[in-house]
């Protein structure tokens, strides 16, 4: 990334209020084991701290899905997720009722997608990104694309550029060194 659109996203990312997710794909390595069991899906730890962070610091999160799922609504609700959509539909119409209900803009939204039922909430957005395993056209609306891939890290690289860009990150830190 060349230096001028660092500071372009740094910019950006000052502003964010909310961080939006897709849930497959992005939180998850895209794979749902199903069996008798039920449905089983790997979320990556490291995203998970990352979120609650990113809350404990004034930023909201949410999470939206075309694909509902048991699996999805008992992660969301140990992490204390601040919205949850899952329905087979259309995320800008997701994303528009939970920016009614927080009276925020797109312009104070990052939001993390990789396929194409993404590609309208991430044109939206003040802050579109993707994982490095995103779709090209999502690759080509992101204003970042993580180096990590879906579920393995790539929320949490997110949730440490939005600390660091509003200046809270280095005090995160040190609350963990005591």
């Amino acid at each position: 990334m060349r230096k001028q659109d660092t500071k372009v996203l740094n910019t950006k990312l000052a502003r964010i209020k909310l961080l939006l997710c897709d849930v497959d794909g992005v939180l998850t390595n895209a794979t749902v084991f199903l069996g008798k069991g039920g449905e089983f899906k790997q979320f990556n730890i490291l995203d998970g701290l990352g979120m609650r962070i990113l809350q404990r610091e004034g930023v909201r999160v949410g999470w939206i899905s075309n694909r509902p799922s048991a699996a999805t609504k008992q992660r969301a609700e140990e992490l204390k997720v601040d919205f949850l959509y899952q329905a087979d539909g259309n995320k800008v119409a997701a994303a528009e009722a939970i920016l009614a209900k927080t009276e925020l803009g797109w312009d104070e939204v990052c939001f993390m997608g990789d396929d194409v039922v993404d590609l309208g909430a991430m044109r939206r957005a003040g802050v579109p990104v993707t994982v490095a395993n995103g779709i090209p056209e999502a690759k080509n609306l992101a204003l970042y694309v993580t180096k990590a891939e879906g579920g393995h890290g790539a929320v949490r690289e997110v949730a440490r550029l939005i600390l660091k860009a509003q200046k809270k990150w280095d005090a995160v830190v040190k609350r963990y060194l005591h």
